[in-house]
């Protein structure tokens, strides 16, 4: 029987980790998949190895070109480092066919742990990573979040969510409304500071670890707005606090910014404000990444987190008037029949 190319990928690895390990140094186990091509292996070696004395385990991630570029998660995690944040180390890289190995920051993401007794403590070691890295922002040295990106991502939500998922069609003025509500985002997101910004640091890419956070998934990283994060981790697609709560927080983060040089605002009512349309913009994306993540790629377990970013992205546009045409779209878009949750939309 032939092998699926998943499986050739696999053996591919592993020779690869022979080479790199020594023959029979080490197993390989599953550790987790993402949203993307990418998957990572938890490797167990045998004895200890002169890449990583102090390590038990390694892992390994297999990035298959052209699909996946390896090259983007080697130059973020070198800055991440550098910042002073835990992020895993590359020990070998083989670029061309998409594979690293890399120190494993274990098992345990923040969203298996996060309750009222740990929130305070694991937000606020979230927080202090996020201002090493945000301090340690250079010009040119990552992509510009710049209007364009951010456009064709506000424009998956008109693609993906609604005419896909919910299967509505948008007349002019509907169209129009959305495209001035777009326009309104944008320039707010991009007249604010601009600093380096991971894109998904939340409760699935924080590992609890030593020291706490490691961090991972960050090979999109970009320079823009200095919000982008902070809304990122705690108005979270995976779990939800009360409004109380990520106030409480981000103004954690807005006095530890102002105190690290970092050019947040001097009022923290219009660093709010930022916050929460720098957030209209990213649950806009999301809600069209995981209706795109559903028809596209069969992946329906992200539909479950849908009602949690439309209830954050709700309570934003009925707060401001501006907001208010994207909140008559939703009303209308959700006057149709809901799309079932489960099996594959083909």
């Amino acid at each position: 029987m032939s092998e699926s190319p998943a499986d050739t990928r696999l053996a591919a690895l592993a020779d690869w980790l022979a080479a790199v390990l020594a023959p029979d140094a080490f197993s390989l186990a599953p550790a987790s998949s993402d949203a993307s091509f990418r998957r990572y292996f938890r490797v167990f070696l045998a004895a200890p190895h002169a890449l990583a004395p102090d390590e038990s385990t390694l892992i390994a991630m297999d990035a298959p070109p052209p699909q996946e570029d390896c090259r983007p998660f080697v130059h973020v995690a070198s800055l991440l480092t550098a910042a002073g944040v835990n992020a895993p180390r590359v020990l070998a890289q083989d670029i061309a066919r998409g594979f690293l190995l890399l120190t494993d920051l274990g098992s345990t993401p923040y969203l298996d742990v996060l309750d009222a007794s740990s929130a305070n403590r694991l937000y606020g070691d979230a927080l202090d990573a996020l201002v090493r890295f945000q301090v340690s922002s250079r010009e040119g040295v990552l992509p510009p979040y710049d209007r364009a990106l951010l456009q064709r991502e506000l424009d998956l939500f008109p693609v993906w969510y609604v005419a896909r998922h919910r299967a509505h069609a948008l007349d002019a003025a509907q169209l129009a409304a959305l495209d001035r509500v777009f326009c309104l985002l944008l320039d707010n997101n991009l007249a604010q500071p601009r600093v380096y910004v991971h894109r998904d640091y939340h409760s699935r890419n924080l590992m609890v670890s030593a020291p706490n956070p490691g961090v991972l998934d960050f090979q999109d990283a970009v320079h823009g707005p200095v919000t982008y994060d902070l809304v990122s981790l705690l108005r979270d697609a995976y779990i939800e606090w009360d409004e109380e709560l990520q106030i409480d927080w981000a103004v954690r983060y807005w006095k530890m910014a102002h105190a690290a040089g970092i050019p947040v605002t001097a009022d923290f009512g219009d660093l709010w404000r930022d916050f929460e349309w720098m957030g209209v913009q990213r649950q806009l994306k999301v809600l069209g990444i995981f209706a795109r993540l559903y028809h596209r790629d069969g992946k329906a377990g992200y539909l479950d987190d849908i009602p949690r970013v439309m209830r954050y992205l709700r309570g934003a546009c009925a707060r401001y008037r501006e907001l208010g045409p994207l909140l008559a779209v939703l009303d209308a878009v959700d006057a149709q029949v809901q799309v079932p949750a489960t099996g594959h939309g083909g």
